[in-house]
């Protein structure tokens, strides 16, 4: 501020009670002042704090701004006055100057609105600068936020102005948000359907979409070296695992997952042979225990739960709700726990068909389909019968290191929960303790994560993503999964630590928001999990109770 003031003896009452007067009484008077030649100090006080003023002036969205028009007698009549005329009496004056806080185009904070750019020529008629000067740097401010959008919205190319100063870039820069609005407009239906399509259901994954186009790229240097593998007359199955672990491309996954899972042999003659045996097994299978109006009560209970399950399964996605898709699941669900009496089907299996099922599906149609809205009816019934076949035959070599997760009492995931408990301990007892204080129980979070495999805490991309190194793990994933589940855990401490009650807790750790992860955040995940078993898995010590 210029501290060049006149400091004349003669001051006017409204002058004298400035110090006590609120800022828009003030920015009245200074207004005011300009406008009536007779109150000399109050002209000579704004021109002198033209600096300040002209700041003030700017509308500002969602804040009550002074009015412009004042009374000629206004600087007479005192301060009760001024704080009548400049500034808002009714609700309804205020619900009118802050009506602009409502506006959906956020660039338009920077510009001038009609009213006051009509108020700003007038001024600028009389020979007020500071009016004029407050338009540049709006209309600088305008036109920087423009380009911001410009440079995010890759379909829309603003163009840029060469003089700021100009009347005709205002005009142009004032038409230019309406065009930004038009075009999210056109882009909010999208955006809104997928929306409200793919709700956060409690307890179900928080699916985006079925692939995720993020690996193409980043996997591409991978494709020749899988090539040049899947190739060989005799496939080296080590060095598979070994190239897998990290990711696998997408038009590589299907070959290689029927590989790693040991469902088609190394040789590269007998695999057409191996398919097509095992494929006819399947069909056979169908016909001697897929038999829905058998006698047999146990068998009734089974496929009653089954038919019970299967629709619930990803309720967001149209594809798991088609018919053909869920007879599907049905068959290969029933002949598993047939042929597994020891087990039988336990809820939660029906989630572990899904990504063998995705992965063969995009195997047998063009790269860009929408897998979430593609009619399974258009596809043939020999295609249908593959895709169903190497799902259950894939299902069971998957599940065959894990199959004591699924006995009477599932023994194996009590074990397991009881192991991701004491290594939480031993890793970070901050976290261990937090959730001792406020009552959690590990089984009360984790039972699903083992049973499930985390299937409803990832996006299905990212579920095949960490199946690509589940499948590629030399001795079995049940052992890695449990670092897995660790490294997820302490993935969301500082989240967790500031919850301070059961029900925080137990809502975060059962809706953890992992709708935008991606294949980045699986591999950070994955490398976390191999350090702690590097770590841990070899010191058996550590995962025994203290004394």
């Amino acid at each position: 501020m210029d501290n060049n003031v006149e400091q004349g003896p003669e001051k006017t009452p409204t002058a004298v009670r400035t110090g006590t007067a609120s800022a828009a009484a003030v920015t009245a008077e200074a207004i005011s002042g300009t406008r009536n030649a007779g109150a000399t100090p109050v002209n000579t006080l704004a021109n002198a704090n033209s600096t300040f003023w002209k700041n003030s002036g700017r509308r500002v969205p969602g804040r009550p701004s002074p009015k412009r028009d004042l009374p000629p007698g206004f600087a007479a009549t005192g301060h009760r006055q001024a704080i009548g005329s400049g500034m808002v009496s009714t609700f309804r004056d205020y619900q009118q100057s802050v009506s602009d806080a409502w506006d959906t185009g956020d660039d338009e904070f920077c510009i001038i609105s009609s009213t006051e750019a009509a108020a700003a020529a007038a001024a600028a008629g009389a020979g007020v600068d500071g009016t004029r000067i407050s338009r540049q740097m709006s209309q600088t401010a305008a036109l920087n936020v423009i380009e911001t959008h410009s440079r995010s919205n890759q379909n829309h190319n603003t163009p840029r102005a060469n003089d700021c100063g100009s009347a005709d870039q205002t005009s142009s820069s004032r038409s230019t948000p309406e065009e930004n609005r038009e075009e999210r407009r056109r882009s909010l239906p999208d955006s809104n359907e997928n929306r409200s399509r793919l709700r956060n259901y409690p307890g179900r994954p928080q699916l985006q979409k079925i692939s995720s186009n993020s690996q193409d790229g980043e996997y591409e240097t991978k494709i020749e070296k899988f090539q040049v593998l899947l190739d060989s007359p005799q496939l080296d199955l080590v060095a598979l695992k070994k190239l897998s672990w990290s990711g696998v491309p997408r038009r590589m996954r299907a070959v290689s997952w029927r590989l790693l899972s040991k469902y088609l042999p190394p040789s590269s003659e007998r695999r057409m042979a191996v398919l097509e045996s095992k494929r006819q097994g399947y069909q056979d299978l169908r016909h001697n225990y897929f038999r829905v109006d058998s006698q047999d009560e146990t068998q009734q209970d089974t496929y009653r739960q089954i038919h019970i399950d299967v629709p619930r399964m990803n309720p967001q996605i149209p594809l798991f709700q088609q018919q053909l898709v869920q007879e599907m699941f049905e068959r290969v669900l029933f002949i598993w726990a047939i042929r597994h009496p020891a087990s039988g089907y336990v809820q939660g299996i029906n989630d572990l068909v899904t990504p063998f099922f995705i992965v063969f599906l995009q195997e047998a149609l063009t790269p860009n389909t929408d897998l979430e809205k593609f009619d399974m009816s258009t596809l043939a019934e020999e295609t249908r019968n593959i895709i169903e076949a190497d799902s259950f035959w894939c299902l069971s070599k998957f599940l065959d290191c894990i199959q004591d997760n699924y006995i009477f009492a599932q023994l194996g995931i009590q074990e397991k929960v009881n192991q991701l408990k004491d290594l939480i301990q031993r890793i970070d007892v901050n976290l261990h303790r937090h959730l001792q204080t406020h009552g959690v129980d590990y089984l009360q979070f984790s039972f699903r994560w083992m049973n499930n495999l985390l299937t409803r805490e990832l996006p299905l991309h990212c579920t095949i993503r960490l199946w690509d190194t589940y499948l590629a793990e030399s001795d079995g994933f049940a052992l890695f999964h449990l670092y897995v589940c660790a490294a997820f855990l302490l993935h969301w401490k500082e989240q967790l630590m500031q919850q301070n009650d059961f029900q925080g807790l137990m809502l975060l750790l059962q809706n953890l928001p992992t709708h935008n992860w991606s294949d980045r955040q699986i591999n950070v995940l994955l490398a976390e999990a191999f350090r702690l078993k590097f770590t841990y898995a070899d010191a058996p010590k550590h995962l025994e109770t203290k004394s």
